[in-house]
């Protein structure tokens, strides 16, 4: 199968809002380069310490590709979509060039070429690994997750993840009903299980999300009936909504961008029990406030933020 990549030419404090951007015209799965320096804290014995390339010196560029089918037959509808919402964003923040290049690449080029970059990693007591590496004898007392995202996001190396991933050693207690919101590759929803969950509800407004966590469930030797996993847009999507469920759920995690999450705010609080926990991330720096006034303003309490690199976590009770 071939695809074509687009490649949107901004600027590194206009990702977030290119990101959401393409979020909402159903495009999840984006790669992003840029020049920005990883901090010496997070380089040296921590997840970046295999990947320490001499990179020339941060312009502020940045680029965002996403993947079409070549014989996609809406792909031009979509580049149409994207080329407009480039020109309406610039009229109001500066995004840089706005430019999309395109390239055509096979399956295998995008599909497998990123795992070089996916070495295992632990966080806590629970070590993360790809599915084709060995366990290291001397991580056998830790909880492993193993994951394979295929074409879904979610290695756990993120930042955003790292974050929400603490927050749930923290804060989940045996037996707890978790809804994970955005779920990937369904990495947090399996570390919710690892943890003692006792069911999760996950959902993604991507396909292959759904298939993905699947998937990753029983590389885990998790059965399917722990966890239920629903495609569609938790803002909006009545039926969705109904299949979530209200005051359901003891822990819900949403590591999403902040543009979605205000938003959300209200459905989020609406499926939390009387004193549940909202963990929430992937919120850019300038964002947190906006994010942390949503989550008052759907009737939550913040109870704390926590950040990594440029990302923050905030955690919030019903």
């Amino acid at each position: 199968m071939r695809w074509n990549k687009y490649t949107i030419n901004t600027r590194t404090d206009a990702e977030e809002l290119v990101c959401a951007m393409l979020s909402e015209l159903g495009i999840t799965s984006v790669e992003i380069d840029n020049l920005i320096p990883v901090p010496d804290a997070d380089r040296q014995g921590g997840v970046f310490e295999e990947l320490q390339p001499d990179l020339p010196e941060d312009d502020g560029s940045s680029r965002i590709s996403f993947y079409l089918e070549e014989d996609e037959a809406d792909a031009s509808e979509i580049l149409e979509k994207v080329r407009q919402a480039l020109d309406d964003m610039s009229t109001y923040a500066q995004i840089g060039e706005g430019t999309i290049t395109t390239e055509i690449s096979d399956e295998a080029d995008w599909r497998d070429n990123w795992k070089a970059y996916f070495s295992s990693f632990s966080i806590g007591n629970i070590f993360i690994k790809p599915t084709w590496e060995d366990m290291p004898e001397d991580k056998s007392d830790m909880t492993l997750v193993e994951i394979d995202p295929g074409v879904s996001f979610g290695t756990g190396k993120h930042e955003s993840t790292q974050l929400v991933i603490r927050q749930l050693q923290k804060y989940l207690q045996e037996g707890n009903q978790v809804l994970d919101v955005g779920c990937g590759s369904g990495i947090l929803s399996i570390v919710a299980l690892k943890l003692g969950a006792q069911h999760v509800v996950g959902t993604d407004i991507d396909e292959d999300c759904i298939a993905s966590s699947y998937d990753n469930f029983a590389v885990n030797h998790l059965d399917k009936s722990l966890g239920d996993f629903y495609v569609g847009n938790l803002i909006d999507d009545e039926a969705l909504q109904d299949k979530v469920g209200k005051e359901k759920y003891d822990v819900v995690v949403a590591n999403i961008l902040a543009d979605i999450i205000i938003p959300m705010a209200p459905a989020l609080a609406a499926s939390m029990k009387p004193g549940a926990k909202l963990i929430t991330s992937g919120i850019i720096d300038f964002k947190e406030q906006e994010v942390a006034d949503a989550l008052i303003a759907a009737g939550l309490q913040v109870v704390e933020s926590n950040a990594q690199g440029e990302w923050r976590n905030i955690t919030a009770c019903k």
